[in-house]
């Protein structure tokens, strides 16, 4: 059986920035057949629920308010990394759009909903280290 890992709201897990999920039926119907380790690097990484929205701005990670979360989401990514490599996972399923998460597209760090090509900071790290990373609408 296939072990992958996945964000933690694609199983209906209520992470994300505003406490609630973002449950995918495809992923829950996935679950049933593979192994799907739930993860959300924005808590791996330390930050409460709910949170302040962020946004990747050049090489940084900040917030509306101007707060800078690059640390926090930075020591995610790199706790997802142990994770893979622990379970020797080879493909991660993440939510598009999100700066962890987010897998050929981001938002553009202006907080007005607008997509630019890019990658979140855990799924670059991922895909540095040989995982492949896979979106929601790619199942």
């Amino acid at each position: 059986m296939s072990v992958k890992i996945c964000s933690a709201c694609l199983l209906g897990i209520k992470c994300t920035y505003n406490g609630r999920s973002k449950t995918n039926r495809k992923v829950l119907a996935l679950a049933k057949k593979e192994i799907l380790i739930p993860v959300c690097p924005e808590q791996l990484g330390g930050l409460p629920i709910p949170r302040e929205p962020s946004e990747i701005k050049g090489r940084r990670v900040i917030t509306p308010s101007g707060k800078d979360v690059t640390k926090n989401f930075i020591k995610g990514a790199k706790e997802v990394l142990k994770l893979a490599k622990f379970f020797g996972v080879k493909e991660a399923i993440f939510k598009q759009g999100s700066p962890s998460c987010g897998c050929g597209k981001i938002y553009d760090g202006s907080f007005r909903g607008i997509f630019i090509e890019g990658d979140g900071i855990t799924t670059a790290l991922l895909k540095k280290h040989g995982i492949k990373v896979i979106t929601e609408e790619d199942l």
